[in-house]
């Protein structure tokens, strides 16, 4: 049997008990034995009375909230009669006892009237998911199967205080209407809610050739070297356990006797049947994190772990190591969630594609700890050190991270850079400044984030690297200085850190040298690419890209739209009154109005998505 990469659960801070070497962690007895069984759980509240501080923090915080049920969430989606149109259709958002209806009517995909039934999200926008119905009260019929409560086509942003087309947050290609979308317990329910640990496991368990499910440890996406390894001890007893869970989801539990057929069985059954029912809590509850908690909570002198631990199963440490560090382990239990790159968008950082061996970087929200464990810092820095998952994390902490003070961070590993003037000769920056920042350099603001802005890179590595020179647009050094030549900036990072990079290939990627990268990222870059080339030149200023930027405007990927909108009304100084809820005709009229020296504007080049995955968010 193949034993695979493994991804962990959920993201925590300050838990008891340090990881130690696989070995060693499975026969300590200091720490629980099983933590990823059904019987291994103990809920949320079992914690109050230990943890009160945190377990007060967590209750408020947007894990807890990442999904909601109407009746009791606290809901900031208006739902009270009002109408949004989207191109030809319109959604109207109403309320009757209690209950939240949202009615679409659309030329190509019909009429349909659905009560909410799931909140999802709340830190920067909300989602919903509902079932269909005959009639706008509580108790009306559902139409079709109750189990299958599909994703809604709207979405609430808090940032504009308007709805939105669901899945515009990444980068999918425009749609043409309002479409109910995936069913929400095949599509949402395993990370967005606490499950067993154990059905995450199972395709990683098979191996090779292992059937696709939402909610899986997507191991695939990490290169090799960098996968933990499952190693099977008792294969009756893992097999036995996968019968118990199937026939606990309503399946049968006759399954083969053959262990990776049991396991092929166990995850089409698992996939067709898990519903919420089958939840051990809704939202991201403190085992979603922490593991099954049962044997700690009996006896408090067992410890926690972050790394699934079975008498029928042993985590291995990744090819060339000889432990699991602590700072490992959590990021892995936080890339259970943050480890997708999201969409049918084939396109990935390091000039890589999504669907290829090893890929690189996302360019989207949600890949956050994978790309931490593709970094440099993978084993040593843990998300924890800078996010606290038990409450919504600060501004003003993170702003300070972002600050010469935040460089305390680093150093305690890098401590050869504590010194101001260490600092100047590593950087060639100004210590005091933003060039003297670690981060600024090291995890630059180049992914797009949920809201209209940039989020930070969290594959931690350097600027001169020759796979991001050489295979992404922009040049990182353009992110602040956008207003230099490509030349320059290659130039300067040559005579600085003793690099050389290929003339010809860059040339390839920018056409004229002598341009500013970001410029020429417009015109040649892919759409995740010039997404941030828009919101770069935004920040700075760099008014005269105002036509290249308009142009932006009719791009296939909504999401390049939405930045090159705000860019154009920032540059232009008012509201242009673009709608992109319109037509692609009305957006370009509304454009080529308010900015005539960008006239005429075309449709841009489509964007081939990849086939469908169970890892979409459409």
């Amino acid at each position: 049997m193949a034993a695979l990469a493994l991804l962990a659960s959920g993201c925590v801070r300050g838990a008891a008990g340090a990881e130690s070497g696989s070995d060693a962690a499975v026969s300590e007895p200091a720490v629980v034995r099983s933590n990823i069984l059904r019987v291994d759980y103990a809920g949320s509240e079992s914690c109050r009375a230990c943890h009160r501080s945190l377990y007060a923090d967590w209750l408020g915080s947007p894990m807890r909230q990442m999904t909601r049920l109407p009746a009791t969430a606290r809901i900031r989606a208006p739902f009270d009669g009002r109408a949004w149109k989207f191109k030809n259709d319109e959604a109207r958002f109403e309320q009757q006892a209690g209950a939240r209806f949202l009615q679409t009517r659309s030329r190509r995909f019909g009429d349909h009237l659905y009560r909410v039934t799931r909140v999802i999200g709340g830190r920067t926008r909300e989602d919903f998911a509902g079932v269909e119905v005959t009639g706008m009260q509580p108790d009306a019929r559902i139409i079709g199967d109750a189990h299958d409560e599909v994703i809604l086509p709207a979405s609430y942003f808090f940032e504009t205080g308007s709805f939105r087309l669901k899945g515009y947050s990444v980068m999918v290609r425009e749609r043409p209407g309002l479409k109910a979308g995936a069913v929400w317990n095949q599509s949402c329910v395993l990370c967005h809610n606490t499950a067993p640990t154990f059905v995450a496991l199972w395709g990683a368990l098979l191996g090779r050739g292992a059937p696709a499910y939402q909610g899986e440890l997507v191991d695939t996406l990490l290169p090799e070297g960098r996968r933990w390894r499952l190693q099977v001890t008792d294969a009756n007893a893992l097999r036995a356990a996968v019968a118990d869970e199937v026939q606990h989801l309503g399946g049968t539990s006759d399954l083969s006797s053959d262990l990776p057929a049991s396991l092929r069985q166990g995850i089409m059954e698992m996939s067709r049947r898990f519903g919420a029912e089958h939840l051990l809590e809704i939202g991201i509850g403190c085992e979603a994190c922490h593991g099954g908690c049962r044997e700690h909570v009996q006896q408090p002198r067992v410890s926690t772990s972050y790394q699934p631990r079975s008498p029928f199963l042993r985590v291995q440490p990744a090819p060339g190591q000889d432990s699991i560090t602590r700072a490992e382990s959590i990021n892995r239990t936080c890339a259970r969630c943050h480890q997708v790159l999201f969409s049918r968008y084939p396109f990935t950082w390091e000039g890589g594609f999504r669907h290829a061996g090893s890929p690189g970087g996302s360019s989207t929200n949600s890949g956050e700890a994978r790309d931490m464990l593709l970094g440099g810092c993978s084993r040593a820095l843990a998300c924890t050190d800078c996010h606290d998952p038990h409450r919504d994390d600060d501004p003003d902490d993170l702003a300070a991270l972002a600050t010469p003070a935040g460089n305390a961070t680093c150093t305690k590993c890098h401590p050869a850079y504590l010194g101001r003037e260490a600092l100047r000769s590593h950087s060639h920056h100004d210590p005091d400044a933003a060039g003297g920042v670690c981060i600024n350099c090291h995890m630059p603001r180049k992914n797009l984030a949920l809201t209209y802005t940039l989020g930070r890179y969290h594959r931690i590595g350097s600027p001169t690297e020759r796979a991001r020179v050489q295979g992404d647009r922009p040049l990182e050094c353009a992110l602040c200085h956008a207003r230099k030549s490509a030349e320059e900036l290659v130039s300067v990072m040559e005579r600085w850190w003793g690099k050389h990079y290929d003339r010809q290939v860059l040339q390839a990627l920018y056409g004229d040298l002598q341009q500013p990268p970001l410029l020429s990222t417009l015109a040649r870059g892919k759409p995740h690419e010039q997404a941030v080339a828009i919101i770069s030149l935004r920040e700075q200023k760099v008014s005269e890209a105002l036509p290249l930027v308009a142009q932006q405007i009719a791009h296939r990927l909504p999401l390049v739209r939405y930045q090159a909108r705000k860019a154009i009304n920032a540059f232009v100084g008012k509201d242009c009154g673009i709608d992109l809820d319109r037509s692609t005709r009305d957006i370009i009229a509304a454009t080529e109005k308010c900015v005539p020296q960008a006239a005429p504007i075309t449709p841009g080049v489509p964007v081939r998505e990849a086939p469908a995955s169970t890892h979409d968010d459409d």
